[in-house]
């Protein structure tokens, strides 16, 4: 099996992948004149004075900071710890640099991404507010430009995010986690998880966003301040980890120690693969969350967005791989947490397996909280919000949502299933709506890129407002019936 899925994965991530990842992100890069770059600290200002606000800007179900916790609640997971690991322990130390490229590119991808989603949500008549990749296919793709194939991309879209709840690495990391750090069976860790799920999601979109908003900037910073410790305390080692790094970005790495050996193209695939695992750029999941914001026009969401990347990549995703590569670890033969968990250990003893521990537990339960609101997203807007068989597969889902990750840790177990063939499954459910939703973005840049000016013209003050500025909708047709596919 695991010859198989090494092949299926490594088709789906192969060249075409990596030129719509790489190719599409340094594309809306070059177009916006690098504006991920030259107005950072605009979209940092913007987002620090948002975080405390209470109140909205505009129609929506959460504040931009609660759609923002529930988004980033959903990109730093278990991809940041198990993810970087694995890409680490397959690709080699030079997938990071190929992780870098992608979020880099990637802070770009995902404010297109986020302010599309936003420009093109459904409005209700209670106020609620729901978009995304399927949403900007039916009313951007088809309403508006009258391409075909919008309802078998959305289907297949649909499918692939879908597949995520089936086959998802968050209960596995959590629980292996646990696992491994206090003794206690796997499955029964995992059991555990699923039970304490429950408490969030049956609470629904509004009680995730609360959720979230309390635990992410915990997490975040009690993983960071532990992966800093570290890093400082062997700062002596840091150019020459950084060196190996570039080194092997562009070449082979031999095999040493417990590491198999790695090519060039390995290095590349995992280091996109599990880069846009990571902090979701171009996935098309992070954008269903923030569609739900109260904010009055889309390129302010999707600064949130930019915002987003450099956080999970540029921030936690990079003291992971240091803490990795700096303590020796990477030549160890471990792959996921495990990995991890003994670079930790390596750098500040057994406090800094618990640390880990507690920082897997608390990203891999937010980000299944998270994920949780996007799947009723796609429910939403695919069978129609009161349809009977709506509220039947809801049903299903709120009350059997954490079975199948459950699940796939006994079969894991059972069948004695490596780490690494498992995040080989994860690889394959993030391919499929990343293919979807980066083609849907290619014939709506034109839409971004009218937000875009509207909003240099009128906040940033960095073009003349023209009459066409004047005229840009900033959110599609309000008003108009909700059609279901």
């Amino acid at each position: 099996m695991d010859a198989f899925l090494d092949k299926l994965v490594g088709w789906l991530w192969g060249p075409a992948m990596l030129v719509l990842v790489l190719g599409l992100g340094a594309y809306f890069t070059i177009r916006s004149g690098f504006w991920q770059f030259r107005y950072f600290g605009h979209s940092f200002k913007y987002v620090w004075g948002n975080l405390t606000r209470k109140r909205g800007e505009g129609s929506g179900i959460l504040t931009s900071f609660e759609a923002f916790c529930v988004a980033t609640s959903g990109a730093i997971g278990v991809g940041n710890i198990g993810g970087v690991a694995s890409a680490i322990a397959i690709g080699g130390v030079g997938a990071v640099f190929w992780m870098w490229v992608t979020g880099l590119v990637g802070l770009m991808t995902k404010m297109v991404e986020v302010a599309l989603a936003v420009h093109y949500r459904q409005e209700f008549e209670n106020g609620d507010t729901y978009g995304g990749p399927t949403y900007y296919l039916d009313k951007g793709w088809h309403g508006q430009l009258g391409l075909p194939f919008w309802k078998p991309l959305a289907a297949i879209f649909g499918v692939g995010i879908l597949s995520s709840w089936v086959l998802t690495m968050q209960t596995f990391t959590v629980s292996e986690s646990i696992s491994t750090t206090f003794g206690v069976s796997h499955s029964m860790a995992a059991a555990g998880v699923g039970i304490f799920m429950y408490a969030v999601i049956l609470g629904g979109i509004s009680r995730i966003g609360r959720f979230s908003s309390y635990i992410v900037p915990f997490m975040a910073a009690f993983y960071i301040i532990g992966g800093l410790f570290i890093i400082i305390t062997n700062i002596g080692q840091l150019p020459a980890a950084v060196s190996l790094i570039f080194a092997h970005a562009f070449q082979p790495m031999a095999a040493v120690g417990g590491f198999a050996g790695a090519t060039f193209m390995m290095a590349i695939r995992m280091g996109v693969a599990r880069g846009v695992y990571s902090n979701e750029a171009g996935w098309g999941s992070a954008p269903m969350a923030h569609a739900t914001s109260k904010v009055d026009h889309p390129i302010k969401q999707g600064m949130w967005g930019i915002f987003e990347v450099f956080l999970d990549t540029i921030v936690v995703c990079t003291i992971t791989a240091l803490v990795i590569v700096m303590t020796g670890a990477y030549d160890t033969g471990l792959a996921g947490a495990s990995l991890t968990l003994n670079a930790f250990e390596e750098g500040i003893g057994y406090w800094g397996v618990v640390l880990v521990t507690i920082g897997v537990v608390l990203f891999g339960f937010t980000t299944l909280t998270g994920w949780y609101a996007y799947y009723e997203t796609i429910l939403l807007h695919g069978f129609g919000r009161e349809s009977a068989f709506a509220k039947f597969i809801l049903g299903v889902l709120k009350y059997g949502y954490p079975v199948p990750g459950v699940a796939l840790v006994f079969y894991a177990n059972w069948v004695g299933m490596p780490t690494g063939t498992v995040w080989l499954f994860a690889d394959i459910t993030v391919a499929i709506p990343v293919y979807v939703n980066l083609i849907a973005l290619i014939p709506l840049c034109p839409k971004f890129f009218e937000l875009l000016r509207h909003y240099n013209a009128t906040v940033l003050g960095k073009e003349p407002v023209t009459d066409q500025i004047q005229s840009t909708n900033l959110f599609w047709a309000p008003g108009q019936p909700f059609k279901s596919y």
